[in-house]
C-alpha cells in the first residue's frame, strides 16, 4: 500500500483501539485514544523509512524490526504499543497488497499470501479499509474475549 493508506490505517486503528481499550465515551477513552493512536501511528509509518534508507520492503519491514520495537516497552519502560503500530503496518502489506516482506532480512527472500491488490489499483482504499477492518476486529476479539467467554468450573474427580 501507498502512504496514504498506511496513513489511513493507522489513524483508524489507533482510534479504535483506543476506544476498544476503553469504550466508555467519556474523558478517559479521548485520553486512551491519544494514548493509543499516536505510538500506534508512528510504528505504522515506521517500516516505510525503508523507502529512502535501505531496501523497500526489506530493511525495516522484517521480524527483527517488529521484534526491536515489541522489545522496547520491556527494556526501557516506554513507547508502548509502537510495535502494534509496526504489525499492522505488516498486516497492511501482506493482505492488501501483492508484493511480499522479506521477513527474515538481511535474506532477501519475500513471502506473502496469494491476496492483495497493485498500489495503483482503484481497489488499494476498499481493500485498506477491509484489512482494516479485519485489524480492529482482532483487537475486539483480543480484548474482550475473556468478557464473552465464560469461566470454565474446575473439573471435579
Amino acid at each position: 500500500m501507498n502512504e496514504r493508506e498506511h496513513a489511513l490505517n493507522a489513524v483508524l486503528l489507533g482510534v479504535g483501539l483506543g476506544v476498544i481499550i476503553t469504550p466508555t465515551f467519556d474523558a478517559e477513552m479521548v485520553r486512551n485514544v491519544g494514548m493509543v493512536a499516536i505510538p500506534v501511528v508512528l510504528g505504522a509509518l515506521f517500516p516505510d523509512l525503508d523507502t529512502s534508507f535501505g531496501t523497500h520492503r526489506q530493511t525495516f519491514h522484517n521480524l527483527l524490526t517488529l521484534g526491536v520495537f515489541a522489545a522496547f516497552p520491556l527494556v526501557y519502560g516506554n513507547l508502548h504499543y509502537v510495535w502494534i503500530g509496526v504489525l499492522t503496518h505488516f498486516t497492511l502489506d501482506l493482505l492488501g497488497n501483492v508484493r511480499g516482506l522479506a521477513f527474515f532480512y538481511p535474506y532477501s527472500e519475500e513471502y506473502d499470501v496469494p491476496v492483495g491488490v497493485t498500489t495503483s489499483s482503484r481497489w488499494a482504499l476498499p481493500v485498506t479499509l477491509v484489512v482494516t477492518a479485519f485489524e480492529l476486529g482482532v483487537a475486539v476479539v483480543v480484548v474482550h474475549l475473556p468478557e464473552l467467554v465464560p469461566a470454565v468450573p474446575p473439573l471435579s474427580v
